[in-house]
């Protein structure tokens, strides 16, 4: 196994949101990975996110192998590398993937922390195993806790049983001591699975908001019997999974056969109780689940294909360029997670409305992207809108812009003069004229490339 175990050395260029034209300065980071087959390494996603160049190291050889990414996850922060050279297994055996471990089962973890040049090897128990905010993501998915030392390096790392690979480390607790946390083989299998089949490796989700039903008189509003449990639907994601199935106040009762608590939780392999959608690491994409609901006391059935996660603002945007638009001087680019890290402790920092869109919007059918004027490039055709940014755009010449390319397409066909409202309650007023003028200065002046993404180029 620890022939197996390779240091992954990336350099990494970020774009830059600020200014979204534009990319981040070069970086360079290590992380580990495990030899799965034949010139195969598994590592995590945020090892190789964002990456120019990858080379790996093996323990028993100080060259450096060039190697690719063939497939990646962001949601499960799982990635698959292709290495360059006929000689790279040499004096490697591949890994294989154990079963889910149990709890108080010892476990060592293994990898390339800082701090020093060799494989290092740290031992401990699991100790947990439950739903987990995934950090690289922000992605809620099945995730085990191991009371050992995961440090910068160490994730992409084998955690190892009994010579088998049951889990790859991908982050620690902030606030606990030598306590990390790994990516569980139902998660892997998915994801190895997906790649074998030559499918994209998504992993599917309902869409739904919901609440516990532990209280009683909650239940009984909601016309639940003696022996009924469930969660309440209090959202529903425009072409999500749920999406013309379910309804706000329905009552969730099962997901794929297993019954849902009231607390929001089913017993996973009969071993572990977790989050209900914990299930979804357990199939793909176009997978039929069965789902159990009531409606007023009327309880429903019915075998859904499950759907890619459907987002308002999205969670992460790595390995892709911005999108953005420049008209007038004035910048445009769609509310995204990346948008808003642009300012430290974002979540307390960045503007109130935005975080709030990010946690509780719901994509609709009539907003599907959330528009911002992130900046404006001084200009005399935008003279007294100097001040304004980071605002969202709530309608163009009266009607509300569904996403990015909507909102093109109203700029782009408004004659004489453009009004944009934002939510805030301030109005843009251009002279579409003097704006597509202005255009090629503007774009000049900043340095502009291009006055929007290729995304968004005309057709």
């Amino acid at each position: 196994m620890r022939d197996a175990v390779v240091k992954v050395f990336a350099t990494v260029q970020a774009s830059n949101y600020a200014s979204p034209w534009q990319a981040s300065l070069t970086e360079s980071s290590t992380g580990s990975g495990v030899v799965v087959a034949p010139g195969r390494v598994l590592t995590g996603a945020h090892v190789v996110a964002d990456a120019t160049f990858l080379e790996v190291q093996k323990l028993s050889h100080p060259d450096k192998a060039i190697a690719r990414v063939v497939a990646i996850c962001h949601d499960s922060d799982l990635a698959l590398l292709e290495v360059e050279g006929p000689d790279f297994m040499e004096d490697v055996e591949p890994a294989e993937i154990g079963d889910l471990p149990e709890l108080q089962d010892r476990v060592s973890v293994l990898g390339y922390p800082v701090g020093g040049e060799e494989l290092s090897v740290t031992e401990g128990v699991v100790s947990r195993m439950e739903v987990q905010t995934y950090s690289h993501s922000q992605r809620r998915l099945l995730a085990g806790t191991v009371d050992a030392a995961i440090n910068d390096g160490n994730s992409g790392g084998p955690v190892v049983k009994d010579g088998k690979v049951v889990g790859i480390a991908f982050q620690s607790l902030d606030d606990a001591e030598n306590i990390g946390e790994m990516v569980p083989t139902p998660v892997i299998e998915h994801f190895l699975g997906c790649v074998a089949a030559g499918r994209a490796p998504i992993l599917p989700a309902i869409g739904v908001g919901w609440q516990g039903m532990q209280n009683p008189e909650l239940r009984r509003a909601h016309n639940l019997k003696a022996g009924q449990a469930g969660v309440l639907v209090t959202s529903v994601a425009y072409g999500s999974t749920g999406y013309g199935l379910v309804q706000v106040g329905d009552v969730l009762h099962s997901i794929g056969g297993h019954p849902i608590a009231n607390n929001g939780t089913v017993q996973y392999r009969n071993r572990f109780r977790v989050a209900w959608y914990g299930l979804l690491c357990e199939y793909q994409v176009g997978d039929p689940m069965e789902l159990e609901w009531s409606r007023a006391g009327v309880v429903q059935r019915s075998q859904v294909p499950l759907q890619p996660p459907t987002h308002l603002v999205q969670p992460h945007n790595y390995d892709r360029k911005p999108t953005y638009f420049v008209y007038g001087g004035i910048v445009f680019q769609p509310l995204t997670l990346e948008y808003l890290r642009e300012w430290n402790n974002w979540w307390e920092k960045a503007p109130r409305e935005l975080v709030q869109i990010y946690y509780r919007g719901v994509r609709s059918e009539a907003c599907q992207e959330v528009v911002v004027l992130s900046m404006v490039l001084g200009d005399r055709v935008n003279v007294g809108y100097d001040g304004i940014s980071d605002e969202r755009v709530v309608s163009v010449g009266g009607v509300a812009p569904r996403d990015m390319a909507h909102f093109v397409q109203l700029v782009e066909s408004t004659q004489g003069l453009l009004t944009l409202k934002t939510s805030s309650g301030l109005s843009i007023v251009l002279d579409t004229e003097l704006a597509r003028e202005a255009g090629p200065r503007i774009l000049g002046r900043y340095r502009v490339p291009r006055d929007r993404s290729e995304d968004l180029a005309r057709r």
